[in-house]
């Protein structure tokens, strides 16, 4: 599930920050490596829920930092999901 997630993530990624997915890591930081601004990082939060229709808690999606953090949350969110 990890790598498509993180494909997922990196498309929407590289799409609302207008840049090339090649340097969408999962290392990378959304504000440091990619320059997010702060708008943009509620715009990836819509846009991760919109992608893998689901719901994030904003404040703990705004904490994550990296592109990892952020499929490890997904996938975190969407097994809870299936559960229900």
């Amino acid at each position: 599930m990890m790598s498509n997630t993180l494909e997922r993530v990196q498309r929407v990624t590289a799409e609302l920050l207008k840049i090339d997915k090649s340097g969408v890591k999962p290392e990378s930081n959304f504000v440091k490596d990619l320059g997010a601004e702060s708008v943009q990082s509620i715009e990836l939060v819509a846009a991760f829920e919109e992608e893998f229709d689901m719901e994030m808690d904003e404040a703990q999606a705004l904490a994550v930092k990296t592109v990892g953090d952020a499929v490890t949350f997904i996938d975190r969110i969407l097994a809870t999901k299936k559960q229900r």
